[in-house]
């Protein structure tokens, strides 16, 4: 019996479903392994939640920056408190901290919506306009354009920079007096 070599043509057809199917396979396993689970929180830290935005529902920012800070030390590195907690900040003028929550939070948790909005909407408070598209648009990729974070952020954008809020009121400051020796 004569031995008849296989074509190209019958080798692409005896081979591409199986190469199909575990293409498939390696692409749900690595999909399932780069997922992150949902974070759970401790009941003691949903509590101090609940009174950190009760404080900011209140206009008491830094009674709110207490409770999410309380919330944090027990569950350090909570990606939801520390969005909380980076929120409340910026509510008090302190931009550059609430920034670094923002990151905080980012690094924990890089596709967290509430973060990549939150600094976007800071960036774009304090000027850093390019910085703040930067975050529209890994918004953009994530969510699209008609999600929340990203209409708060091209709203934050078209603002553009807001005065820094100041903690104490300027008339209020008392000055040394000057004295004759």
């Amino acid at each position: 019996m004569k031995r008849i070599s296989p074509s190209a043509k019958d080798l692409l057809m005896r081979y591409t479903p199986v190469a199909v199917a575990l293409s498939l396979a390696i692409a749900m396993t690595s999909s399932v392994s780069l997922s992150v689970p949902p974070e759970t929180l401790d009941p003691r830290v949903v509590s101090l939640l609940d009174q950190g935005r009760a404080a900011e529902a209140a206009g008491d920012h830094d009674g709110a920056v207490s409770a999410y800070e309380a919330a944090l030390t027990v569950q350090p590195g909570s990606a939801t408190v520390l969005v909380a907690l980076a929120g409340a900040t910026r509510e008090t003028g302190m931009t550059g901290k609430a920034l670094h929550y923002y990151r905080d939070a980012l690094a924990r948790d890089p596709r967290n919506l509430a973060a990549i909005s939150g600094e976007g909407v800071t960036l774009a408070e304090k000027g850093a306009t390019d910085k703040a598209r930067a975050s529209l648009a890994r918004l953009e990729n994530l969510c699209g354009k008609d999600c929340a974070g990203t209409r708060e952020v091209t709203a934050a954008i078209a603002r553009g920079a807001t005065a820094p809020k100041m903690a104490v009121d300027a008339g209020a400051v008392s000055r040394p007096a000057v004295t004759d020796n």
